[in-house]
């Protein structure tokens, strides 16, 4: 062999090894290269499915808020928070008492807040008093709707949209506003923030069909027909600054005040103080606590009250006597002393200790005279008449919450006497006017309203309860004590007031107070043909006109303002001229 072949033999040698070799190293970059393929593809589809699987879980939520949310709003606006509109209430006379006035309340949807401490403190900057807990909790409920301030002022709507803040919004409202403000509170009533019927005239509204309507959805925007009242609101103004002025003047715990129609029950005004002012109706302390003194002014002492009302109910004793025919205005009683029975002493107040004709006894209040009538009556006789009355049973009127009467579970001879002065059975002040009304009117009993009657409506339901002669004798004895008695002090010129005083000891946990007095005074006006009733009382005054405490010196005073002031109002025309003392006609 030769060199060169040689040479050219190991040459093709070493390139086959370098090629061989070459060839394994490329084979091996190759399989390395395809299995980092291999693991990026299982890598990114794992990516995908991770993507899917969100995506999938967007989209559920998505679609599920997509049928649920278009439902739960219809349900949030039109249903549960929608506030309907209340009819307007007017005086007899078309003046506006109680009216809706468009208001807008603040809303959050939680579900939409992203920050809801944020959400707080930005709208604390704007909402006085703002409860930063519970308004945080609500807006962390994750609920579909929160009240979060109802009834805002139209700056403070103003100035929440410019914070700008997701999730929140305002809905229109009602609010219920009372012109007048406590005038006529105890009246009126008063609405809570959805604008139901709390209290007043406003709960019968919703009671005669107006709640009914809001449940069917058929009070939203739509006018409603105002309803009119049998008040008049010049004359409700006058009763209630009276009554205000006396619970002041004489220091009373109360003081309160009716004007009745004879001839209709209609109420021309009523009022009970303390009070409140229905747009109002209650009031936070600085605490943050209810004031509770407050809503003591929510009780109306007039109706929603029972009082023994003292010697005013000397005046159905001698009507029993006399429309039974035991006595006569020629009767005579004796009072010459006092009646001692079941251990107790009756006796009279400044008393003339001798026999007394039956209008002294009515002129000078006598206890044992009044006492003498109701024994030649009987127990049953005096029980039946006062039923007959209707002071012993509730009274039926418009205004929710009317007290029932009190009266002794079995009554005996010495719950008759104490009885006939107005001691042993409780009744309300405006049931008391009402039948005060019968004796005068004619003798026919109406039960009271506060909407207007006709005098055809009322005709139609009249109950005749006495005699005509006795409601003649009643306006003869009311007439005399107006000029010669304790009805002086109530006496306004020109306008002939008759009436009674009536002076009882307050009770106080069952037991009469010795030093605390429950005065009112029972007016009719004019006496030679009655057209209305005044009834007043104060509740414990510690001092009086002149220092009296008797019901002369306080409730006597607040009538004769009532009548000064109101008179012409309610289409009294004064007669002026020399008083002359009622005759007496004797009988043959």
């Amino acid at each position: 062999m030769t060199l060169i072949s040689l040479a050219v033999r190991l040459k093709s040698r070493a390139h086959f090894s370098l090629k061989r070799n070459v060839s394994g190293k490329s084979g091996a970059v190759v399989g390395i290269t395809l299995g980092r393929r291999t693991q990026a593809r299982q890598r990114l589809g794992i990516i995908i499915a991770g993507f899917a699987v969100i995506f999938l879980v967007i989209m559920g939520r998505l679609i599920q808020y997509g049928l649920e949310r278009p439902v739960e709003t219809a349900w949030i606006n039109y249903t549960s928070h929608a506030v309907a509109s209340r009819p307007d209430i007017v005086d007899r006379h078309g003046e506006l008492l109680a009216t809706d006035v468009n208001m807008v309340s603040l809303y959050a949807e939680p579900r939409k807040i992203v920050d809801a401490d944020e959400v707080v403190e930005k709208l604390a900057t704007v909402i006085p008093n703002l409860d930063w807990r519970d308004t945080h909790r609500k807006l962390r409920s994750g609920t579909a709707f929160q009240w979060l301030r109802r009834q805002l002022t139209p700056r403070q709507q103003a100035d929440i949209l410019t914070l700008g803040i997701p999730g929140i919004g305002f809905r229109p409202e009602k609010r219920r506003f009372y012109p007048g403000g406590s005038t006529a509170s105890h009246i009126l009533g008063h609405v809570n923030v959805d604008n139901q019927g709390l209290q007043g005239m406003e709960r019968y509204i919703d009671q005669q069909g107006l709640a009914d309507l809001r449940a069917a959805g058929l009070t939203g925007n739509t006018p409603l027909e105002p309803v009119k009242l049998s008040i008049d609101i010049r004359v409700q103004s006058i009763v209630r600054e009276a009554v205000a002025r006396a619970m002041i003047d004489y220091q009373a715990e109360a003081a309160g005040a009716v004007v009745l129609d004879v001839e209709s029950g209609e109420v021309i005004a009523m009022a009970s103080v303390p009070d409140y002012d229905p747009n109002q109706p209650s009031r936070t302390l600085p605490d943050g606590n209810i004031d509770k003194e407050y809503e003591k002014g929510w009780f109306n002492r007039m109706s929603n009250a029972t009082f023994e009302m003292g010697s005013t109910f000397k005046s159905f004793t001698l009507a029993m006597g006399l429309d039974a025919g035991k006595i006569s205005l020629n009767s005579v009683v004796d009072a010459s002393r006092p009646i001692r029975m079941g251990g107790f002493t009756i006796k009279d107040f400044r008393g003339k200790y001798r026999p007394l004709t039956i209008p002294e006894v009515f002129q000078y209040s006598s206890n044992i005279g009044t006492a003498a009538v109701a024994d030649m009556v009987g127990i049953e006789g005096h029980q039946a008449f006062l039923t007959k009355l209707g002071l012993l049973s509730k009274m039926e009127t418009e205004l929710p919450g009317v007290a029932t009467p009190t009266q002794p579970r079995s009554w005996k001879k010495i719950n008759s006497v104490t009885i006939s002065f107005g001691h042993g059975v409780a009744t309300t002040p405006l049931q008391t006017a009402v039948a005060a009304a019968a004796l005068l009117n004619g003798g026919t009993l109406i039960s009271p309203t506060f909407l207007p009657r006709s005098p055809e409506t009322a005709k139609a339901q009249a109950q005749q309860v006495l005699q005509p002669t006795t409601s003649a004798d009643m306006r003869y004895l009311y007439n005399r004590n107006g000029q010669l008695g304790s009805g002086r002090h109530a006496q306004v010129p020109g306008f002939h007031v008759g009436g009674k005083t009536g002076t009882a000891d307050k009770v106080i946990n069952g037991r009469y107070a010795t030093n605390l007095n429950f005065n009112a005074f029972l007016a009719g006006f004019p006496m030679d043909n009655p057209r209305y009733i005044v009834l007043s009382i104060v509740d414990a005054p510690l001092t009086g006109e002149r220092g009296g405490r008797q019901a002369a010196h306080t409730a006597a005073p607040v009538v004769r303002e009532i009548i000064s002031r109101a008179g012409s109002f309610l289409g009294v025309q004064p007669r002026f001229g020399p008083e002359r003392e009622p005759h007496l006609v004797a009988d043959f």
